[in-house]
């Protein structure tokens, strides 16, 4: 009773090839993560249906699909609608300055406007959109790189239609405007 105990034994230092055996190793246990575990939803495994629709969707044939027909011809269309509309020279005929046109005229050239900007909207978005996707592809990574290295080469191809100064200008600028939209989404 009046003895002192004996001292703890020292503590066995610590293996980190053992630990990492268990870590990274042959005896490290698969984990299953579950979100129903830390209360999450629990959702079902995908149907290769699912998986077949994920893949035709980011695919770049249809995402420049969608930039074309979604983000260029509507947006560009309405974008020339709205220009028209606030443009006091729509319907306006230079052989006679002083006749006031008539609604017909004015919706004419209105619908010529939003048919030409949603053109161009539209060939710009599928150019930008395609190659985001080949720099994503080529890269393997989906970063503001991407936008950016793709923003470049679509204002670059856009501009280096009027020299090779307009080109730089365009790479620059489009870059530019790449990496602001990219950096207020994400």
């Amino acid at each position: 009773p009046g003895e002192p105990a004996p001292p703890p034994p020292p503590p066995q230092p610590l293996q980190y090839s053992l630990l990492l055996q268990h870590l990274v190793g042959d005896k490290r246990q698969p984990r299953v993560w579950d979100p129903a575990v830390l209360g999450g939803i629990p959702c079902p495994p995908k149907s290769e249906e699912q998986k077949m629709v994920e893949r035709v969707m980011e695919s770049c044939p249809f995402k420049a699909a969608l930039a074309c027909v979604g983000g260029g011809f509507v947006l560009g269309g309405a974008f020339g609608i709205f220009t028209a509309g606030i443009d006091t020279n729509v319907g306006f005929d230079p052989k006679d300055p002083y006749r006031t046109p008539t609604a017909k005229e004015v919706l004419k050239d209105m619908g010529q406007r939003g048919i030409s900007y949603a053109k161009n909207f539209a060939i710009v978005g599928a150019m930008f959109s395609c190659t985001e996707c080949m720099v994503e592809s080529y890269r393997g990574k989906s970063d503001w790189k991407n936008s950016v290295i793709s923003g470049c080469i679509t204002g670059g191809a856009i501009g280096f239609r009027a020299g090779l100064k307009a080109g730089v200008i365009g790479c620059g600028g489009f870059a530019a405007f790449s990496a602001a939209v990219d950096y207020y989404l994400r």
